[in-house]
């Protein structure tokens, strides 16, 4: 029999431009494992194991990142599941917690990137993307633009052609999140820019402007997830978050057989992630007052819409011009300022959105606060591919 497992504590650093301080992924990961076990009130002998996620790294750095919290010779995980990889430690970590097969586990993200878009590390072996940039090329040909922007900014053009979004929609989400960042102390950037602006930004790929597309990040995200006899053992009911349901979808036939840019960026992964969320817990997207979404490219948040069933398929548009995703409409999406403002470190991403909706539940987040947050949905998506889908709500009301 599974048992409930909670979130005692989170922690994170802010996220910084790549280069821009003086740390190294030790450093990192240091900072945000003890914000994360000073807001659980443990210290970290009470760990038993720890799933550590980065991205670019040698075999074991994440030995090396927990060896700055003790050296107590407990289990430790290292995972790698691209742009999700962070809520893949945090899945891991549920998983053994769930299982039984512990009480008390670190799950902990960090990347150290180097500036500019993604490339690839090795040249000598088949990139674990070639499927997906080949049905790109199939569908829409291969333009001297970053893949990663082409497969999303494809995406984007699809949702154009069928249902009639223009790029004022897709502005006026980097908008949103760029404002919501003005009130997070962990973004990169906390600015403000107007609609003109973001569209007068330099074109990545169209109908993306620079203002739209998500940074390159270093930082640290981390959380300690503990099963109900240890939050009650220690006391810890008033600040526990319960995981009600968490699943990880990786791609199925529909990624690369429908002949849609929509669904090689994973909108059906999510779709069905996100339904068995919802018929485990009985809740659907109706009952969520605030949502950390992978908004890596302002057109994966517009798709990522439909896929989570906040707007019916070719209506998400219709809904960003009634500002129904920000404070005062439908549901609050990206309070943080979301990837494209706050940052991606792409092993750290999955844990700030921990973060983030864990400081929301318990009335903690400030000038971002989503006034009676009670209900929470955690989106992160991965290319390659995985994503995982989780939902909170206050633990012990």
């Amino acid at each position: 029999m599974s048992r409930k497992v909670y979130v005692i504590g989170v922690g994170m650093t802010k996220f910084e431009k790549p280069g821009s301080k003086a740390w190294d992924y030790p450093d990192m990961a240091k900072e945000a494992g003890m914000k994360a076990l000073e807001d659980a009130g443990i210290p970290y002998s009470e760990v038993e194991q720890a799933v550590v996620g980065y991205v670019y790294g040698e075999s074991t750095c994440g030995q090396r990142a927990v060896y700055q919290l003790g050296l107590t010779g407990i289990p430790v995980y290292n995972v790698n599941n691209n742009c999700s990889t962070g809520s893949t430690a945090l899945f891991m970590g549920k998983q053994l917690v769930e299982g039984g097969l512990a009480d008390c586990v670190l799950a902990l993200g960090f990347e150290k990137m180097q500036k500019g878009s993604l490339g690839a590390t090795f040249t000598d072996r088949i990139n674990p993307m070639d499927q997906h940039v080949n049905a790109m090329v199939q569908l829409r040909g291969f333009e001297p633009h970053p893949p990663a922007a082409q497969l999303f900014g494809n995406a984007g053009r699809e949702h154009m052609e069928k249902y009639g979004s223009t790029p004022l929609h897709f502005a006026k989400i980097g908008y949103k999140n760029h404002k919501h960042s003005v009130n997070n102390p962990y973004s990169q950037f906390q600015d403000e820019y107007s609609i003109e602006d973001i569209l007068a930004a330099p074109m990545v790929h169209e109908p993306l402007t620079k203002l739209q597309c998500c940074p390159t990040s270093d930082g640290s995200g981390a959380a300690v997830l503990a099963s109900e006899d240890f939050v009650k053992k220690h006391n810890l009911q008033d600040k526990a978050i319960e995981i009600l349901a968490q699943t990880m979808v990786t791609d199925t036939g529909d990624t690369f057989d429908s002949k849609s840019s929509i669904k090689l960026i994973g909108s059906e992964m999510t779709r069905l992630a996100a339904n068995r969320v919802y018929e485990q817990t009985g809740l659907g997207p109706d009952d969520v007052d605030v949502i950390e979404l992978h908004d890596c490219f302002s057109a994966n948040e517009m798709i990522t819409y439909e896929a989570l069933g906040l707007a019916k398929e070719g209506t998400a548009h219709k809904l960003v011009e009634e500002e129904a995703f920000t404070y005062g409409g439908k549901v609050v999406v990206n309070p943080s300022g979301g990837v494209i403002s706050k940052g991606h470190p792409l092993g750290a991403t999955g844990l700030a959105q921990c973060s983030e909706l864990t400081w929301q539940l318990r009335g903690q987040a400030d000038k971002r606060q989503v006034k009676g947050a009670k209900v929470a949905l955690q989106h992160n998506i991965g290319l390659g591919g995985a994503v995982v889908v989780t939902m909170y709500r206050k633990g012990f009301a």
